[in-house]
């Protein structure tokens, strides 16, 4: 075996198992939810950005 492929082996298990523990995170918050959806702040904010100030425009 090349001195590479044991290092090549183990930066592919961190990588799978940072994507698994995500993956599991992102499950829990769902069920926690009950809804696999983006949270409520972000759905029901994000209206027209308001208006300046008087004397503040550029």
């Amino acid at each position: 075996m090349s001195e590479g492929i044991p290092l090549l082996i183990l930066a592919l298990g961190t990588l799978g198992g940072v994507w698994f523990l995500a993956a599991a995170a992102r499950k829990q918050v769902a069920d926690a939810k009950g809804s696999p959806e983006r949270s409520n702040v972000i759905r029901d904010h994000g209206g027209a950005p308001r208006a300046n100030m008087p004397g503040t425009e550029h």
